[in-house]
């Protein structure tokens, strides 16, 4: 059953709403910024409206399944189906496997699995590192880089929060498994940051 559930789990991360209400609202979002089929793109795309009901959904597909499902699992069992929705929205074979980042899905499925603590706990993360980065950087607007700089270290610190909290560890597993996947998803921005730091490097070389 363990796997069949994974399996629905997937398929309800994989459905593209954000994508599928851009193109009700006349505009494929795969062709707006940096081309991720989610709610950020929507909301660009589209104006506010289209995106909180896409975030909303987004939220909802990692959430409601977990809800309807986390009671009748026991012990690591919940890992794979925690990771499934996220991973299932990364990899929408709705989408011929190019989906979206999943920070959405991510909120609706830590939502679900600890009554919103560690949801709320990412969330002021977020918000923290957001205020960090314009105390550092003064009047200078976010990018797409520097975002998912924060997504990604964000969920390191949950996953250090996990431990501390004393949380089972299937729930550190499946903090971690999040980090991995929300790495992996944002590896553009990294890289883009590396070639930024590392023109830095050179440009001061030179000038030495």
């Amino acid at each position: 059953m363990i796997i069949l559930w994974t399996v629905c789990a997937f398929v309800s991360g994989s459905l593209m709403f954000s994508y599928w209400l851009g193109l009700i609202a006349r505009t494929n979002i795969k062709n707006v910024g940096d081309g991720n089929p989610g709610a950020s793109n929507l909301w660009r795309a589209a104006g506010y409206k289209w995106g909180i009901v896409g975030i909303l959904l987004d939220f909802l597909k990692g959430y409601l399944i977990l809800i309807g499902l986390s009671s009748s699992v026991n012990g690591y069992e919940i890992v794979p189906l925690a990771i499934a929705p996220i991973i299932g929205h990364v990899y929408s074979p709705f989408l011929k496997g190019k989906g979206g980042k999943a920070i959405a899905v991510t909120f609706g499925v830590w939502s679900a699995l600890t009554q919103f603590e560690v949801a709320l706990v990412y969330a002021l993360i977020l918000a923290l590192l957001l205020g960090l980065t314009k105390v550092i950087i003064p009047n200078k607007p976010t990018s797409t880089d520097a975002d998912g700089l924060q997504v990604v270290v964000g969920m390191l610190f949950v996953v250090i929060y996990l431990c501390i909290r004393d949380f089972p560890n299937e729930i550190r597993w499946v903090g971690f498994g999040n980090f991995v996947v929300l790495g992996y998803t944002h590896r553009n921005e990294f890289n883009q940051i590396l070639r930024k730091i590392l023109r830095k490097v050179n440009r001061s070389d030179k000038q030495g």
